[in-house]
């Protein structure tokens, strides 16, 4: 397990040049070219979590892609990332910042009761936790049939390289696979083109909440 404090601190430190480091890699532009072509049907209202959010830079992402959302919460355990997000949240002309509501907490104890959300999104949080522990708790949050964007770190030279950076611990493509079909179907496996920067570090699974008997 890796030291939750120690990690706080880090993004922390970080969060600004972080920060500046996802908006010249175009993430945004990433997660919501992607996020529009699934044209997924959530329903009225549709209630979303970003687990990890970060800066929010993915929660931005959400918010320009055109999901008729009721609420967003970003959640992350960096309070200075989170005061990064905030004010971006505020001078977004896309975002009504009414929506978005930003909470410190930690991915493997949410603070929200169980089949809460539509849609969960989670970029590079579950390397700093135990897998099956981090899918099972977004699995917990989510309705029957809600959907989860996963986007992890995937194994490669520069996945390696941030691996020292952000002191995270890469999961294999055949583990995420195997541990998230335990909660979830895998409905989509999406890997970006190599034009995209986002692509030399990430790759997206789509899973859908499992219906249980």
């Amino acid at each position: 397990m890796i030291d939750e404090a120690k990690t706080r601190r880090l993004y922390d430190r970080i969060a600004d040049v972080h920060n500046v480091a996802l908006k010249v890699n175009r993430y945004r532009h990433s997660v919501t070219k992607y996020l529009r072509s699934l044209n997924l049907d959530l329903g009225p209202d549709p209630l979303v979590l970003d687990a990890g959010s970060g800066t929010g830079i993915q929660t931005l992402g959400l918010a320009s892609a055109g999901l008729n959302l009721k609420r967003a919460i970003a959640l992350d355990i960096s309070p200075k990332s989170l005061h990064v997000a905030r004010e971006q949240f505020r001078k977004d002309r896309v975002l009504e910042a009414r929506k978005i509501d930003v909470i410190q907490g930690d991915i493997l104890e949410f603070p929200f009761g169980d089949n809460t959300f539509d849609l969960a999104l989670t970029c590079g949080a579950l390397e700093y936790v135990p897998l099956d522990k981090g899918l099972e708790e977004i699995a917990r949050v989510l309705k029957p049939g809600g959907k989860l964007v996963l986007i992890p770190v995937k194994p490669s030279v520069v996945g390696t390289v941030l691996e020292v950076l952000y002191k995270f611990k890469t999961h294999k493509v055949d583990d995420v696979k195997r541990i998230a079909l335990r909660h979830f179907n895998i409905v989509g496996n999406h890997t970006f083109p190599p034009i995209e920067p986002m692509g030399w570090s990430k790759r997206i699974f789509l899973l859908e909440k499992k219906i249980k008997p």
